[in-house]
């Protein structure tokens, strides 16, 4: 199933590349995939004994802004029996959109949240070491005592003070730090 939505999203992202509608459908992704899991949707939507007709005269209803395109992707996944892929298609969509972007995601972690500021200090520094765009996904997590935690992609920058001090433990009981 991942594959089919990674296959879906693709598509999706070359036409949209093509069409300068990235975020038009990233939009229409998203109005989709909310819809379809609300709780009074989703049990409709699962069930085979709700009629195909049905299930697109919901969705043209929940889509009625959204593009034609998207529309017509939605009524073929209920045709091909595929509307379970939808959250998927919608991250596997996100991701290859901000790939063409040029936009990568940061998830910062600091013990107490940054103010405003602090937090486009932080992105305008990460876009600088990053060469891209960075789009920031903030946490907090006491435990880190204080500094931050950042990861992008696969990379992670850990200066935290509980981390620091494992290092100065480890350092420590290795005899690494000698008076």
């Amino acid at each position: 199933m991942a594959s089919a939505a990674k296959r879906y999203a693709q598509a999706v992202v070359e036409l949209a590349t093509e069409r300068g509608t990235l975020d038009d459908w990233q939009r229409d992704l998203n109005v989709l995939a909310e819809f379809m899991a609300r709780q009074d949707m989703a049990p409709l939507f699962q069930s085979p004994n709700v009629p195909e007709a049905q299930k697109e005269q919901m969705l043209d209803t929940a889509l009625a802004d959204a593009q034609p395109e998207a529309r017509n992707l939605a009524k073929m996944l209920i045709a091909r029996e595929r509307l379970a892929i939808v959250p998927r298609l919608v991250t596997e969509f996100t991701k290859a959109r901000m790939a063409v972007q040029g936009i990568v995601v940061a998830d910062v972690t600091t013990a107490e949240p940054l103010s405003a500021r602090g937090e486009i200090e932080m992105r305008a520094r990460l876009q600088e070491m990053f060469g891209k765009q960075v789009e920031l996904h903030m946490h907090t997590d006491p435990d880190i005592i204080g500094g931050l935690i950042v990861r992008v992609g696969d990379q992670l920058i850990d200066g935290s003070v509980v981390n620091q001090l494992r290092v100065l433990r480890n350092r420590l009981a290795t005899g690494a730090i000698t008076p």
